[in-house]
């Protein structure tokens, strides 16, 4: 190791180099900040929560369908059937193109925030059309999952589950 010479200038154009190629990733950050300029003007707001996530939902009228999530579109944010799950009010209540939608989702993981998601779109799409009410609490929209994670006990190793017990 003594041999060898720390060369900062080489290891400098390197780095310039890396930051050079990395382009793509800006243009996808301003994509992203004229998705949601776009999103201007008055809203509707509503609150999903579901284990340790919230979501803070904006409802802008006259939308062409697109949901953002944290800068994100739906499909990108929660890839999969994420982005299916939390348009399933949309697709029930028939307005799946005539609303944008911008969410904050913070806390929990994948599953809690796409079930917050979900429950503030619902929320929303109550405020805006309240005849939408059947339709939402039929497919158990409007309902929050009470269900939380229970807390570890002192000297057991989970919530429920203890040490191996031996007789001897």
């Amino acid at each position: 190791m003594a041999d060898k010479k720390f060369k900062p200038a080489k290891i400098q154009t390197e780095i310039e180099e890396i930051l050079v190629t990395e382009t793509p990733i800006e243009e996808e950050k301003e994509w992203a900040k004229n998705e949601v300029a776009e999103f201007k003007g008055k809203y509707i707001k509503a609150v999903g929560r579901r284990k340790t996530a919230v979501a803070k939902v904006r409802l802008y009228e006259d939308g062409k369908g697109v949901i953002m999530i944290n800068g994100l579109r739906a499909s990108q944010y929660f890839p999969g059937e994420g982005a299916a799950l939390i348009s399933q009010p949309l697709k029930v209540t028939g307005h799946g193109r005539d609303y944008n939608f911008s969410v904050i989702a913070q806390g929990g993981g994948k599953q809690g925030q796409i079930g917050a998601v979900r429950l503030g779109i619902a929320r929303a799409l109550l405020l805006v059309d309240a005849a939408t009410k059947d339709a939402l609490k039929a497919n158990d929209f409007l309902t929050r999952d009470p269900r939380q994670v229970e807390r570890k006990k002192p000297g057991l190793r989970k919530a429920r589950k203890a040490p191996q017990w031996s007789k001897r």
